[in-house]
C-alpha cells in the first residue's frame, strides 16, 4: 500500500475514481483490475459502469439510484475488507503472442530508443522480444493497449518532438513501457518495432482483440517472415 492510497475522489455528479496510486507500478495496476473485477463480480445496486485506468477504478453511478454518500461508504468498506495490492489477478486473462519486426524501415527509430537505452540493436531487439508485459490499460484509440513493466533500462523519456505519423500495428516504446498502436497516428514514443495486428475489429462479437490484463509478447521475426505471413500471426492462449 502506497501512502495516502487507496483513496476515493469525486468525479462529477455520478462518477467515483479509486486511486491506488499516482504513478504506474505492478501492485497499483493490479490493485485497479482486481477491485474492478470484484465489483463487476458483485455490482453495487446503483452503479452502472466499471472501468480501469492504469491505476485507478472508475465508478459511474445513477444518482436517482444511490446516493453519493452510501456508495462511497460501500467501496470504502470492500476496499478494507482484502488486501488489493496483493490480489489475484482477474480470471480469463490470456496470453496473446503478436510476431514483431524490430527496426528496418517498417520501424526505423529501433537504433535510436537502443542508444537511449544503453544498448545495442541487438540486445535491445532481444530485451523486447522476450520481455512478457502486462496491458496495464486500453485507452486512447479503440482497442489500444499500455503494456508494462519493462526492465529499468527502458525508462527512457518520450521525444520532444512529435513524429509526424506511424501506422496501425507500430510498436513504440518510452517510460519503460510499450504502446501497440490501432490507429494510424502521430506520436511522441519511439517507433521500435512493426506488426499486423489489428487491435480494433468492430464487426467481430469482441470487437478489440486485447484486454486489461492479458500478458503480451513480441517474438522477434525477420522482415521477410513478416512479410509472408498470410495473416497478423497473432496467438491467443487461456492462462491458467
Amino acid at each position: 500500500m502506497t501512502s495516502g492510497f487507496p483513496r476515493i475522489d469525486d468525479v462529477g455528479l455520478d462518477g467515483l475514481l479509486v486511486r491506488f496510486g499516482d504513478s504506474l507500478s505492478e501492485s497499483a495496476n493490479r490493485a485497479a483490475l482486481a477491485f474492478a473485477a470484484a465489483l463487476d463480480r458483485d455490482c453495487p445496486s446503483g452503479v452502472e459502469e466499471c472501468a480501469t485506468s492504469l491505476v485507478s477504478t472508475y465508478v459511474r453511478f445513477d444518482p436517482l439510484g444511490v446516493a453519493l454518500e452510501d456508495l462511497r461508504a460501500q467501496l470504502a468498506q470492500r476496499l478494507a475488507g482484502a488486501d488489493w495490492y496483493a490480489a489475484a489477478l482477474p480470471e480469463g486473462r490470456r496470453l496473446v503472442t503478436i510476431p514483431t519486426v524490430y527496426g528496418t524501415d517498417l520501424a526505423p527509430q529501433l537504433a535510436e530508443a537502443a542508444a537511449a537505452a544503453g544498448m545495442s540493436c541487438e540486445a535491445a531487439t532481444e530485451s523486447l522480444s522476450t520481455a512478457r508485459v502486462r496491458v496495464t490499460t486500453i485507452g486512447f484509440a479503440p482497442g489500444q493497449p499500455y503494456l508494462g513493466t519493462l526492465s529499468e533500462a527502458w525508462d527512457i523519456p518520450r521525444q520532444t518532438a512529435l513524429t509526424p505519423q506511424v501506422p496501425v500495428g507500430a510498436l513504440v516504446v518510452a517510460i519503460r513501457q510499450l504502446v501497440l498502436f490501432s490507429v494510424t497516428t502521430p506520436t511522441g514514443w519511439r517507433h521500435v518495432g512493426q506488426t499486423k495486428a489489428r487491435l480494433f475489429r468492430p464487426e467481430a462479437a469482441e470487437p478489440f482483440l486485447l484486454r486489461a490484463g492479458d500478458e503480451v509478447r513480441f517474438p522477434s521475426v525477420t522482415r521477410e517472415a513478416y512479410e509472408a505471413m498470410p495473416g497478423d500471426g497473432v496467438t491467443v492462449e487461456a492462462l491458467g
